[in-house]
């Protein structure tokens, strides 16, 4: 079980270094963050974007562009559907949003034609490193899924277990999030956490161990737990939370990281090949440990 950042890309270290295709990759961010995984050994990098202003922020940055393949587009719709092109006809491993929208660099991965689609439902994963816990902690869905129903989140919750086995856990711990830890026929998310749990004890959902409903505390705290009369296989050891919706999903990650200083990193399930999608106001670092993250996805995806 790899269990911090550092872990992650010490491994990541062992498998690169990998193509990376970058989408819109005139911006500062998105360069220190390139380089920085070059320099680690991560990554080599296919720059997709305005060429001219990408080489002026590389020369502000003192990186070398000798380093680098460049794709000229100026357009960023065109620049991410290139990007996605070249991962879908495997000429690079992986894609990073730059600097553009989600819903843009979206639009390209679901394409038919030339996107990373599969069978599954795309869902994001939103992984925290908190101080005061012996582990990562990813939180699905914040990002993607604004209200999903409970085929949805059986979808979400596949996604996030085998996210979760290629950080090497083999059986990963799952809380399904909702207010109270009690079903109750007047709260939906408690209904589809049971649903869920019973899922996974048919063999409906493979790969990890789920309980819920759990309230937060109870699942991230087994002391918690206990005070309440809960006895649960996951509490104090979550690996994953899945939330009941996108608000809650996004104000829990964005709380931790902007109030208790978790390191955040962020990528896409779902698709065929492994997709870094960040925030454009997310650091540089974060950015590094999301592609560290995406090669782990790869191997285990190849695997």
């Amino acid at each position: 079980m790899l269990k911090t950042f550092d872990e992650v890309i010490e491994r990541a270290c062992q498998y690169g270094p990998k193509r990376l295709s970058v989408a819109v990759s005139q911006a500062e961010d998105v360069m220190t963050a390139v380089e920085k995984a070059r320099q680690e050994g991560l990554v080599n990098g296919i720059l997709v974007g305005d060429k001219e202003e990408t080489i002026s922020v590389c020369k502000k940055l003192n990186i070398d562009t000798k380093n680098y393949e460049f794709i000229n587009q100026k357009d960023k719709t065109e620049a991410a559907r290139a990007a996605v092109k070249l991962v879908s006809e495997k000429k690079a491993d992986l894609l990073m949003k730059g600097m553009l929208g989600t819903a843009r660099i979206l639009k390209a991965v679901l394409d038919k034609e030339i996107g990373l689609r599969t069978q599954r439902l795309l869902s994001h994963a939103y992984i925290l490193k908190l101080k005061n816990y012996d582990r990562l902690l990813t939180m699905t869905d914040g990002a993607m899924n604004i209200a999903p129903n409970l085929e949805q989140k059986a979808q979400i919750l596949q996604n996030v277990i085998e996210f979760c086995h290629s950080l090497e856990i083999k059986e990963p711990k799952i809380a399904i999030l909702a207010a109270v830890e009690l079903v109750n026929p007047n709260m939906q998310a408690t209904i589809d956490a049971a649903c869920l749990s019973k899922m996974v004890e048919r063999g409906q959902i493979t790969g990890g161990i789920v309980d819920g409903p759990l309230a937060f505390d109870n699942a991230i705290s087994k002391k918690a737990a206990l005070h309440k009369g809960i006895q649960s296989q996951v509490s104090g050891e979550v690996d994953a939370v899945l939330v009941p919706e996108i608000e809650s999903g996004n104000i829990f990650a964005k709380s931790l990281v902007y109030l208790a200083n978790a390191e955040p990193a962020g990528v896409l399930l779902g698709t065929n090949s492994p997709v870094v999608l960040v925030s454009r106001s997310d650091t540089a670092i974060s950015k590094v440990r999301s592609i560290a993250l995406g090669i782990l996805m790869s191997i285990h995806n190849n695997g």
